[in-house]
């Protein structure tokens, strides 16, 4: 079987990875993919934008593409498997309507208050005025969320009623944001962890994938502006077994079953972020329609299980059927940036230091190639992923490995599994 990735990111390049490795598959490409996934054995990139629908189509009928992976969301919430579905080509996803509950934050409250799943209380503004005295009567922090699809940055969290403010007026007067902050979302604070919970759907079961949990400030300590993402491990071990199933039984089954009565079953990765109180408590702050980026890294370095076997028993409604296995040991993922991300940051600086390597699996994310040279082409370049017997030894061998790889005005977090790592020498 040809299989066909589709995105450019750390995501992509981590599922192309893993579905090179099945039995199943002779040959993957990824459009338009990276300088990783070009120098990937078995993987091809392929030079068609994530949004060329026809491209893509096109290319998947004269190749004779068996199965399309979808790696990001924009794709899925413009449509990309309704598009294909009726030209009776495979792609792996939900709906279009179904990923609104990554593309529509007001769509998702909506759904999560209908059919009783425990989130935060909000209300929606398209208008600044209502938005600000709204926050007026209450106290901080404030949670400001663009309603559409912001590539991880339509979130503020602001610590007093200025930067709120301020938050609100950049999104839906000032455009900071375009069409994904022209309807925000203000939500209550949700005291607790942040988690990653992801499984594989086929529109009836689920499996999930073992847990991870990311980064999402730009800076040490949780600090700074929010990023998409600036590491992952796996597994997260604030998700107890107790509370794996409380995570199953009180939000991804009751998700799984509002989308079939909303007769649009859901297939596909759903990523639900999860905010786990003191008491142990899950409750949803987002929805993703799609594998989460850093988190895809470490996951699939764990995963043992044929991910194309899979994603094919999902799309037949088979899920019942199979298991899915991961490796003892943990994995952790540090993702390597260019100076300036989220903000401004200048393209096309030259990586060294790729080949010497060891110990870790390096996954590309915004690089290109450049006359035969690996050069940045976006906000988050690499993520150096490890394998050890627990955090620490992953973080250990992860730092290692990133510290010989160089570009000018480089940066990257110092502490990333540093909740985990806290669990641990308290479990020691």
């Amino acid at each position: 079987m040809k299989v066909l990735v589709i995105g450019s990111g750390g995501r992509e390049h981590g599922l192309a990875w893993k579905i090179a490795q099945s039995s199943l598959v002779e040959q993957v490409y990824v459009a338009p993919g990276n300088a990783g996934t070009a120098s990937e054995p078995g993987v091809e990139n392929v030079s068609i934008d994530a949004m060329d629908f026809e491209g893509l189509l096109e290319f998947v009928q004269m190749n004779e593409v068996g199965l399309t992976v979808v790696g990001p969301e924009d794709p899925l919430v413009g449509g990309i498997v309704d598009r294909f579905k009726l030209a009776g080509s495979t792609c792996f996803g939900p709906d279009q309507w179904s990923a609104q509950l990554e593309g529509s934050k007001s769509f998702t409250k909506n759904f999560l208050k209908k059919y009783e799943i425990p989130t935060g209380d909000c209300e929606v503004f398209e208008e600044s005025e209502a938005a600000i005295a709204y926050l007026s009567e209450r106290s901080p922090p404030f949670v400001i969320k663009a309603d559409g699809l912001a590539a991880g940055k339509g979130v503020v969290i602001a610590q007093d009623l200025d930067e709120a403010i301020d938050a609100v007026r950049g999104m839906l007067s000032g455009n900071l944001l375009g069409d994904a902050g022209s309807r925000i979302v203000i939500e209550e604070f949700l005291e607790g962890e942040e988690v990653s919970f992801i499984v594989l759907a086929d529109g009836n079961n689920f499996l999930p994938f073992a847990s991870s949990q990311d980064h999402k400030a730009a800076f040490d300590g949780d600090n700074g502006p929010n990023t998409g993402g600036m590491g992952a491990y796996s597994p997260a071990p604030v998700i107890t077994p107790e509370i794996h199933d409380r995570i199953v039984e009180r939000i991804i089954r009751p998700t799984i079953s509002g989308m079939q009565h909303e007769k649009h079953p859901y297939t596909g990765f759903l990523y639900a972020g999860l905010i786990i109180d003191k008491e142990g408590n899950p409750r949803v702050i987002e929805f993703n329609c799609r594998f989460g980026d850093p988190e895809t890294q470490p996951v699939m370095m764990r995963l043992n299980s044929d991910l194309v076997e899979l994603i094919l028993a999902a799309i037949d409604g088979n899920l019942h059927q199979k298991t899915i296995e991961f490796a003892q040991e943990s994995s952790l993922c540090v993702v390597i940036a260019s100076g300036g991300y989220p903000g401004s940051y200048k393209k096309g600086m030259e990586i060294e230091g790729l080949q010497s390597v060891s110990g870790a699996k390096v996954f590309h994310a915004g690089t290109r190639m450049e006359n035969g040279r690996v050069v940045t082409s976006g906000g988050r370049v690499l993520g150096v992923t490890a394998l050890g017997d627990d955090i620490s030894s992953a973080q250990e061998k992860a730092y290692l490995a990133l510290s010989g790889i160089r570009f000018k005005k480089l940066q990257f977090r110092r502490d990333i599994g540093h909740r985990a790592i806290a669990r641990e020498k308290v479990g020691d």
